[in-house]
C-alpha cells in the first residue's frame, strides 16, 4: 500500500463513484485500491449504513479528504486511486462485453439479490430441521466471552475460515467455529487481533480440543505468520477423504484432493437447497473476493458460513465410520467364529498362537478385489494415480470424469 494512502486511514472521505456519491471514514485499503469505509452515508439519498462497506476501485471516480485541509494530500489520494482505476480498465472492458456487467458494485448487488432468493428462509418444510442456530460475534461485549467459554468446554469443534488472498499476509475476515449445539461466526475484520489474545488463541492451541478443519494448510499458515498461533490436535477432512479413497480402491490414491463442498456431497446426504447455497457462495466469492469485507454481511451468506462449520462435524464422523468398516467386519468375523464355529475348529486355536488368523488374512483378498474394481471403473494417469470423478453439486447431474 502506498504510504500516501496510509495518511488517509481513519479520516473522513467523500467518494464519487460511477453509481453515486458516499461519505464515510476510511477503514482499510485492499490491494488494488478497494476502499473500506465505516459510518457510510449515501450523499444522494441521505441514508446512513451501519457497519463497514467496501467500494471497488473500478467504481471510484474521485476521492476527497473532508477533514484534511491540505490540498496536496487530497491530490495524492486521488492520484493513487485514479492510477488503480486506469490499471483496471481492461478488467472493466471485459466485464462490459460479456462479463458480470460494467459496474462491479451493481453486479455485486444483483448477485446478492439472486443469492438472497435462495436464502435458508425459503427452505421447504421437510428441510426445516436443517436450519442452524448461529451467533455473529462482532464485539467483545456480551457475546464474545460466553462464546469462548463454551468452546473451551468442548472436546471437538469445527473450524472454518473465510477471507481474501489466503497466505501468510492475507486477510482472515471470518472465523467459524462450531460445536454440536451451536455455531459462532467471529467477525475478525471488526474484532481484530485482540480476538485471538482474548481467548481464541487458547482454544486453537488447546491440545485437548480436537479441531476439525478441511485443508488446514492455508489457515494454519495464516494464523501462525499473522497472529503467532500454532494449531494443535487437528483432524483434516481433506486428508481423511484421500485416505478413505485409498482404502476403497485397494491402495490407489486419487489424482487430486476434494474441496469441502465435494466432500460433503460425497459423504453426507445434505439437502439440495444447502448444496445450491454453497455452490452460489463459492461462485460469488470467486467473482468478488472482497464480498467478505461487506458489513453487515447479508444473512444468506452468514447462513452458508454457519452451514459449512456445522457440516464439518458429521463429515468427520462419516469418514471415521469408513475407516472403521474393515476393523468392524473382522471383529464380527471373530465373534462368528467363536459363537458359531464347531468345537473342533475352536479347539485347534492355540491360546498363545501368534499366527495371523484367517479372518485377518481375508483383508488382503478384499483389498485385491477393490483394486481390480477400481482399475475397471477409473482411468489411471501417467503418475499411476486414479482420475477421480467430479462430484456434482446438482444431484440430478450424473458424475463425469474430470478430463474433459
Amino acid at each position: 500500500m502506498d504510504q500516501r494512502l496510509e495518511t488517509a486511514l481513519g479520516k473522513s472521505v467523500k467518494l464519487t463513484l460511477t453509481c453515486g456519491a458516499f461519505q464515510g471514514v476510511l477503514h482499510h485499503i485492499n490491494p488494488g485500491c478497494n476502499l473500506l469505509l465505516h459510518t457510510v452515508k449515501n450523499l444522494e439519498t441521505g441514508r446512513s449504513s451501519p457497519g463497514v462497506k467496501v467500494f471497488f476501485s473500478q467504481e471510484i471516480v474521485n476521492v476527497e479528504l473532508l477533514d484534511e485541509p491540505d490540498s496536496e494530500k487530497k491530490t495524492a489520494v486521488l492520484s493513487e486511486c485514479a492510477s488503480s482505476v486506469e490499471e483496471n480498465k481492461g478488467v472493466d472492458t471485459r466485464r462490459a462485453h460479456g462479463g458480470l456487467g460494467s459496474s462491479p458494485c451493481l453486479s455485486l448487488e444483483r448477485q446478492l439479490k439472486a443469492f438472497n432468493s435462495l436464502s435458508m428462509n425459503s427452505l421447504p418444510e421437510k428441510e426445516e430441521e436443517e436450519r442452524i442456530q448461529y451467533t455473529v460475534v462482532d464485539c467483545f461485549q456480551k457475546k464474545f466471552g460466553p462464546a469462548v467459554l463454551h468452546l473451551k468446554q468442548q472436546d471437538v469443534i469445527s473450524v472454518v475460515g473465510e477471507g481474501v488472498n489466503f497466505c501468510p499476509h492475507g486477510n482472515l475476515l471470518w472465523l467459524q467455529m462450531a460445536t454440536k449445539k451451536h455455531v459462532f461466526l467471529f467477525d475478525i475484520l471488526l474484532l481484530g487481533p485482540q480476538a485471538f489474545r482474548n481467548g481464541l488463541q487458547a482454544v486453537l492451541e488447546d491440545k485437548n480440543i480436537l479441531k476439525v478443519i478441511h485443508d488446514c494448510r492455508w489457515i494454519s499458515d495464516c494464523l501462525f505468520h499473522k497472529y503467532g498461533i500454532v494449531l494443535d490436535n487437528v483432524f483434516d477432512t481433506q486428508v481423511a477423504d484421500v485416505l478413505q479413497f485409498s482404502m476403497a480402491t485397494g491402495g490407489f490414491f486419487p489424482h487430486r484432493a476434494c474441496t469441502l463442498q465435494e466432500c460433503l456431497m460425497q459423504h453426507l446426504r445434505i439437502p439440495s437447497k444447502c448444496k445450491t447455497l454453497m455452490k452460489c457462495k463459492q461462485q460469488m466469492a470467486l467473482e468478488n473476493p472482497d464480498i467478505w469485507f461487506l458489513r453487515p454481511l447479508p444473512a444468506s451468506l452468514l447462513q452458508v458460513l454457519a452451514l459449512k462449520a456445522m457440516y464439518l462435524l458429521p463429515l468427520r464422523s462419516s469418514l471415521m465410520d469408513s475407516f472403521m468398516a474393515d476393523f468392524t467386519a473382522v471383529v464380527h468375523a471373530y465373534l462368528n467364529t467363536s459363537q458359531h464355529g464347531s468345537e473342533d475348529q475352536l479347539g485347534s486355536i492355540k491360546p498363545n498362537c501368534l499366527e495371523l488368523p484367517k479372518e485377518l488374512r481375508q483383508l488382503a483378498d478384499i483389498q485385491k478385489l477393490r483394486r481390480e474394481k477400481a482399475v475397471k471403473e477409473h482411468r489411471i494417469n501417467e503418475d499411476g494415480l486414479l482420475i477421480r470423478r467430479v462430484v456434482e453439486l446438482n444431484e440430478r447431474n450424473p458424475q463425469k470424469d474430470e478430463t474433459h
